[in-house]
């Protein structure tokens, strides 16, 4: 399928990667567009590339700098060599089969214990806790990249009945605790500080170490969450 060239400019991170970026906002459409050409790039890796992360409105192209220079003679330094991949890249056309069409289930607790910013949050955007719920429950929300700790999931578009800025000071956050940043949605992965604003608890592990597959959400998936118990997580 070919796709219109989005205006993008290509960077040198440090001396080993490069990153693509093509704006800075949240757009559905652009990160649709962002994965499935890391997608595409992962099965037709271009010379030298050892791994390609995806962000919000960019991709990350980490290189083999030596892998490089041994296939070309020239004194084109390893940058220039790589940019000029990238740039024949974005001119290809991508094949249709390179969306992901996942949706991923997480049941969630919303109980006092384990929602300890959901009273805050109700109050400052003049809602019920029940509302609150209600609306957190209401949408499919999109992974559009993996970050800040190992198989931490940023998702959105959040209502903005409910979105609230983060947290001034960061405090201790639980595993499993699903929180709310701006826009965004998430689940804190491992037990970390933090400055989302608190509002349930699951207890599906989003990262396990002893798995060869590590992560449970993937950029790209879609992720529902359901109300459980206080009784049902106990004895989830």
């Amino acid at each position: 399928m070919k796709y219109p060239i989005i205006p993008y400019r290509i960077f040198p991170l440090g001396d080993s990667a490069v990153t693509v970026d093509f704006d800075n906002s949240i757009d559905e459409k652009l990160n649709d567009d962002i994965l499935k050409r890391v997608r595409h790039l992962r099965l037709n890796p271009p010379e030298g590339m050892i791994e390609v992360t995806p962000a919000y409105s960019s991709f990350t192209v980490y290189y083999d700098v030596m892998a490089l220079r041994r296939s070309d003679s020239s004194k084109t330094s390893s940058f220039e060599l790589i940019k000029k991949q990238l740039e024949e890249f974005m001119l290809q056309s991508l094949p249709d089969d390179l969306t992901n069409n996942r949706m991923i289930e997480v049941p969630v607790c919303y109980s006092e214990e384990f929602a300890p910013d959901i009273e805050k949050l109700a109050v400052t955007k003049n809602l019920s806790v029940e509302e609150v719920i209600q609306i957190h429950l209401s949408g499919n929300y999109k992974v559009y990249m993996l970050g800040f700790l190992p198989g931490f999931a940023y998702m959105g578009k959040v209502d903005e009945r409910i979105s609230m800025p983060r947290k001034t000071k960061p405090e201790n956050v639980m595993s499993g605790s699903v929180g709310i940043a701006g826009t965004q949605t998430g689940i804190y992965p491992l037990t970390s500080p933090g400055g989302w604003h608190i509002i349930g608890r699951t207890l599906l592990k989003l990262f396990d170490k002893e798995k060869e597959d590590s992560v449970l959400l993937k950029p790209g998936d879609k992720v529902r969450f359901t109300s459980i118990s206080k009784h049902e997580f106990e004895n989830y």
